[in-house]
């Protein structure tokens, strides 16, 4: 398919519509839209996830399970045969017998070579009767190991009508793309589109926005010649180096796509320096005689953060600082400090906490602190309704209200506050960046035409490596409390199989005779056990799958009573009223519990120091991160602790190394690299589904040497070629980029 002709002399590809192209309508636009594809530019920059080698025909003979390849072959037989599908779990079934049989289609064909079976689960009667004994059929699929022989589930196929030369098969003249895809765009599709984005860059005008200084330092492909490249490569191109993306051409564009990000992020900082904010300049009253009503002493780190915050709140511009601390070093009560600094200052302050149970952990502990110094703690989330949040508003409005502690409620319409002077945002990378400028701009105070900004303080237990956070969050200033309180132990962490399960239950028994507490945490049921779940970031999980959460929870604590009847066994789960889940951690904390059963609601904000011991089952579902955190609720007190990563065999390879590297380390940190290069910062930082920091060539760790030539590349851009910036980062970040501009 070809492209239309350019509708005039030198036109941009960044300016001419995806509708330019053949077969291109509204429908089809609207697609393409959801993958971010307005224009002939963004088709060139949908870049290909990974490559097939369609460009040569493989004998059956010579095939290894895990394989990618073409196959030319005989059909020998063809029949349907029934199959059951896997049942339901039982709160989901719709009846006792589950569902009924599956028919499938059974394709036995061979080339000389060998034999090998194509499986169809889905098929129609047409389909059926293609595959006539003696048809030739031209196939490619992933190989897989079968019932007694080899096999591709769902292959591609064509039978193959005309005279074919068997010695000279038809191949593709190029290593086959596979791009992002999206539910009614296919590949065929994206591969033919961009076959035409192809034939116009080669007539239009695609400029290249790297200055010569750059591209001299580089040596790398021009721009055109790298699209042309990872778009088409040729046969005899280095599949593994193009998988690894490690092809010069791939490192020529991943080097601007890390340059546009980086750009985008220093903008964002210049704009908030630029920016009016409250200085806060008092004596810290209010925080002292906290400090001195504290069982215990700050850390060195935690009097050096604080120092470094006090500093910043004290300026005429915007604090806009990260805190990162691991599991348990005190980054709550250094916010707390924040808070009172500034309503001594006579500003009000906001906390925002990503789930309803860290955020009413958050409320206990303001509570405790802020109540004794006579400054009332008001409480604002989504379960508030009518006039309880009506009355809350009013006092924000009003300023009557000093303190607020919440979810993302806070930045919902129609909350307002009278004079706020800091954010403090917990957990971010849970929210997403849209959602921390969506509170801060409620904030905004106007004097004479010009806005005023509250100051900003994030927080995360979730540490992030230094590359990784000079990309992602290169508009904050960053501080570490990297030393944890006295007297507290490292966790020793094991890894048992479910089998020793009455071991382990044993242990849980002695543990609790001792006089210790326990938990016994149930993950999330898998993916595959659940038709239609979606992961939703930072919010409610699908109604089925919370059910099925709490459901296992529900049966693991019947279970334990029975296998326990000596302890007192508790249970919480996310289903609970937020009274409810209060009470039974108040009645957990007060040691009237022995053993507290719970989802994972108890990742974070939990704070029980008698409790020693940390069952987690099925930890292999679960990432490094939330292991990690997990862990954190035991070892809060001074004597030793434990936590017991109970896993379901077989282990995949992934698996095993992340709960590998919660047996070998406690460091937060450590953790935090193996997790960034095990699943890649959309995931570590929580960033898939919020518009951040998705990369589309780029790889943070594999391309972190890149990191100290584009910090040069984008001073050299914002001194000397400023005209170019804004076209490099739209480019890239497309819509994202307005992040930058709330």
């Amino acid at each position: 398919m070809t492209a239309r002709a350019l509708p005039a002399e030198n036109i941009t590809l960044d300016s001419l519509p995806v509708t330019a192209l053949k077969r291109v309508g509204s429908r089809v636009a609207e697609l393409l839209a959801k993958l971010g594809i307005h224009t002939v530019q963004d088709v060139l920059f949908h870049l290909p996830l990974r490559y097939q080698d369609r460009t040569r025909v493989a004998p059956i003979g010579a095939l290894r399970v895990g394989d990618e390849v073409s196959i030319i072959v005989e059909v020998q037989l063809s029949e349907i045969k029934l199959g059951r599908r896997r049942p339901l779990p039982r709160i989901l079934a719709p009846t006792a017998l589950g569902h009924p049989a599956r028919r499938m289609l059974l394709v036995r064909v061979a080339d000389g070579s060998g034999s090998m079976l194509l499986r169809f689960f889905h098929f129609s009667a047409q389909q059926q009767s293609a595959f006539a004994r003696g048809a030739r059929v031209r196939c490619f699929g992933e190989v897989r190991s079968g019932p007694g022989m080899l096999e591709m589930v769902h292959p591609e196929y064509r039978i193959i009508k005309d005279a074919v030369v068997q010695d000279a098969p038809e191949v593709d003249e190029f290593l086959t793309p596979v791009y992002p895809a999206t539910e009614g765009v296919q590949q065929n599709t994206l591969r033919a589109l961009t076959q035409q984005a192809l034939d116009l860059m080669r007539e239009g005008v695609l400029r290249d926005e790297l200055p010569p200084q750059i591209m001299a330092q580089l040596r790398l492909p021009s721009l055109t010649e790298a699209l042309a490249y990872v778009h088409r490569p040729p046969p005899d191109a280095p599949l593994q180096m193009l998988l690894e993306g490690q092809h010069p051409a791939q490192q020529r564009l991943a080097f601007e796509e890390l340059l546009a990000h980086h750009l985008s992020l220093r903008l964002l900082r210049n704009k908030t320096t630029q920016q009016r904010a409250p200085q806060l300049h008092v004596p810290g009253v209010l925080m002292q005689r906290l400090l001195n009503a504290l069982s215990f002493t700050l850390t060195g780190a935690q009097q050096r953060v604080l120092g470094e915050i006090i500093h910043d709140l004290r300026r005429d511009h915007p604090m806009q600082r990260l805190v990162q601390g691991d599991v348990g070093s005190g980054k709550t009560v250094v916010a707390a400090c924040a808070v009172l600094h500034t309503v001594e200052a006579g500003f009000q302050a906001a906390v925002m906490a990503p789930t309803e149970l860290l955020a009413e952990q958050h409320l206990q502990n303001f509570t405790a602190w802020l109540t004794p110094l006579g400054i009332e703690v008001a409480w604002l989330s989504g379960k508030l309704t009518g006039k309880a949040w009506q009355g809350v508003v009013e006092r924000l409005t009003s300023g009557q209200a000093t303190v607020v502690v919440g979810t993302h409620a806070l930045f919902q319409e129609g909350v307002t506050f009278a004079n706020l002077g800091l954010i403090v945002v917990d957990e971010q990378h849970r929210f997403g960046v849209h959602q921390r400028l969506a509170l801060r701009e409620k904030g905004v105070q106007y004097d004479g035409g010009k806005g005023r900004y509250p100051h900003q303080l994030i927080m995360t237990a979730t540490p992030i490596p230094r590359t990784l956070a000079m990309t992602a969050y290169a508009d904050l200033d960053s501080s570490v409390i990297d030393e944890l309180p006295p007297g507290r132990t490292p966790v020793e962490t094991v890894v048992v199989a479910d089998t020793r399960r009455a071991d382990v239950v044993e242990r849980v028994r002695n543990a609790c005779r001792a006089g210790r507490q326990a938990y016994w945490v149930c993950t999330l049921i898998e993916e595959s056990d659940v038709q239609g779940r979606t992961s939703v970031a930072g919010g409610r999980m699908p109604e089925a799958t919370e059910m099925l959460q709490c459901q296992t929870a529900t049966d693991t604590a019947l279970r334990l009573t029975e296998a326990l009847p000596e302890l007192r066994v508790g249970l919480i789960h996310g289903r609970l009223k937020s009274q409810e889940k209060q009470q039974i951690m108040a009645t957990f904390k007060a040691g009237a519990l022995d053993l507290l059963v719970a989802t994972t609601v108890i990742e974070v904000g939990v704070d029980v120091p008698n409790a020693s011991l940390m069952i987690i089952e099925n930890a292999e579902r679960l990432g490094m991160a939330q292991l990690h955190q997990l862990r954190g609720r035991v070892g809060r007190g001074t004597q030793s602790s434990s936590c017991v990563l109970m896993y379901h065999a077989p282990l995949s390879a992934d698996g095993r190394a992340r709960l590998a590297a919660l047996r070998e380390t406690n460091d937060g940190f450590e953790i935090a690299r193996r997790d960034l290069a095990l699943r890649g910062p959309g995931e570590v930082l929580g960033t898939r589904q919020s518009g951040m920091l998705q990369l589309h060539i780029a790889d943070l760790v594999r391309d972190q040497a890149l990191i100290p030539r584009i910090e040069q590349a984008a001073v050299l851009l914002l001194e000397c070629y400023p005209e170019r910036v804004p076209a490099l980062i739209k480019r890239w970040l497309g819509d994202a980029a307005r992040y930058g501009e709330v």
